[in-house]
């Protein structure tokens, strides 16, 4: 039987968008994928981050998790508001989330040694928590305008603060790494460790930024609860999103996309993938009802943060190096062993990264199983 996008009806508030868990779950197995390659030192290159300025499919990874998270606040919070429940016991839930999701980040990242010297206290999941935060309250507090008009704004302030104020020490604005304002202010007002010794990807004024990514996100989730049909929807999320997509590389000339800085045709251009690619998911699985091949990302999408939980903790396990210092961790001993099969490094790595999202798939299908979803 086919189906007319046309004659959907809109989506319900409350009800589950199985293209969003979908779209998680891919982001997910992705971000396991790149993170955790055999060989450090040999990966292709479009598992790599830029080093700096452009872009490979890997920089799309941490942006769409942001992305997702602005859809699904607008979903949650509207169900939540539907069936009476009043703002603060909300509020109430989203402090909770927030704090455990941050604390969570830092804990993480001394998990292995726990030297509380090398405790960082920015991360993904520190990053994810503020927007969470941030986007909650907008949607909560403001029109789906004044988001607009925001999101507009701190990405303008962001591009003219990066780009014409002096940074400190240097008399003059520059993008160079570890010497642009945004450094500078990491230096400035971030204890204990950052990633890169005089910098941090996730550091403070990039996160400004990062919260327009989420409020991308929030516009999105607005349209698919809007009462277009769903073949409107569909429309506007890809025109939306190719205008995005169209600014971004225009203003790439003047603020060149980086993911470490969080530039704004960075924000413009992920969000602008996210949006086609959302559109893409929702006409292909919640109108066509062609799904048989999501239960990998539906597993995985279902069950976020057991997923990446268990990838940090198997990861802490099998790169440990047992025996001290100069002694050997699971993970080398098992590379060493297939390197003289005459596979290419690169490969070895690359299958490396594919099983073991498969051994993280493991205890996250267990629980989709017995209808365990751990939730914050």
């Amino acid at each position: 039987m086919q189906h007319n996008p046309a004659t959907v009806l809109p989506l319900e508030k409350g009800k589950r968008l199985l293209s969003l868990d979908i779209f998680r779950g891919i982001t997910m197995a992705a971000m396991i994928l790149v993170n955790d390659p055999g060989i450090e030192s040999r990966i292709y290159g479009p598992l790599k981050h830029a080093e700096w300025n452009g872009i490979t499919p890997t920089d799309y990874i941490f942006p769409s998790f942001i992305f997702i998270v602005g859809v699904s606040i607008v979903l949650s919070c509207s169900k939540q508001l539907e069936n009476g429940i009043a703002k603060k016991f909300i509020l109430r839930k989203i402090l909770r989330r927030v704090v455990i999701l941050f604390l969570l980040g830092v804990l993480l990242s001394i998990l292995q040694t726990f030297d509380f010297s090398k405790v960082r206290i920015t991360g993904v999941l520190q990053r994810i928590s503020i927007v969470f935060f941030c986007c909650s309250l907008l949607y909560l507090n403001t029109t789906k305008k004044f988001q607009i008009r925001l999101g507009i704004s701190i990405l303008l302030a962001y591009f003219l603060l990066m780009t014409v104020v002096p940074v400190p020490g240097y008399g003059y604005a520059i993008l160079e790494p570890g010497k642009n304002l945004a450094a500078w202010i990491d230096q400035l007002v971030i204890p204990g460790k950052l990633f890169n010794g005089t910098w941090d990807p996730e550091g403070v004024l990039s996160t400004f930024p990062a919260i327009v990514t989420g409020i991308a996100g929030m516009l999105a989730g607005h349209l698919l609860l809007s009462k277009n049909t769903a073949e409107r929807k569909i429309i506007w999320l890809f025109f939306a999103g190719f205008i995005s997509f169209a600014i971004a590389n225009a203003w790439n000339w003047f603020f060149p996309i980086n993911k470490n800085l969080w530039t704004s045709s960075f924000v413009l251009y992920t969000a602008g993938l996210d949006s086609m690619m959302l559109a893409f998911l929702y006409f292909l699985v919640d109108v066509l009802g062609i799904k048989k091949w999501s239960k990998f990302a539906v597993v995985f999408g279902s069950n976020a943060i057991a997923a990446y939980l268990a990838s940090e903790i198997f990861y802490d396990v099998i790169y440990y190096r047992f025996g001290g210092k100069q002694g050997t961790s699971l993970n080398e001993t098992i590379i060493n062993a297939v390197l003289p099969s005459g596979l290419s490094p690169e490969f070895i790595s690359l299958l490396w990264a594919l099983l073991y999202c498969l051994f993280c798939y493991i205890p996250v299908y267990l629980m989709y199983r017995k209808k365990i979803f751990l939730k914050i």
